[in-house]
């Protein structure tokens, strides 16, 4: 199965907004993993997460947005992630994960 991936930086005043385009797996979370933490480490910034337009995750791509966490935590800021579609949703709500990340409808 081949998996595409976008990961696009949208800067504003406040925030820096990630949009996360197609499938995070393990062919893709490496891309995911580059290109998130560079983003982190060049802002000093919330980072949001849009997510209308990721079809999948699994647990390397899980496990890549907890490490961004730990990063931004260390700057004292937060990850949001925002337009989780329900599957996605379903997935954060299984492992918890919507405890630890900021999730907003």
């Amino acid at each position: 199965m081949a998996s595409n991936l976008s990961v696009i930086e949208k800067k504003s005043n406040e925030v820096v907004v990630v949009e996360l385009n197609g499938e995070i797996d393990i062919s893709t979370v490496t891309e995911l993993k580059d290109k998130l933490y560079a983003i982190i480490e060049k802002n000093n910034k919330d980072v949001r997460l849009d997510c209308e337009n990721l079809t999948y995750i699994d647990s390397t791509g899980l496990g890549v947005l907890v490490g961004a966490l730990k990063k931004v935590k260390n700057n004292n800021k937060d990850i949001y992630i925002v337009n989780l579609r329900s599957n996605i949703k379903k997935l954060f709500l299984i492992t918890g994960l919507d405890n630890v990340f900021k999730i907003e409808e």
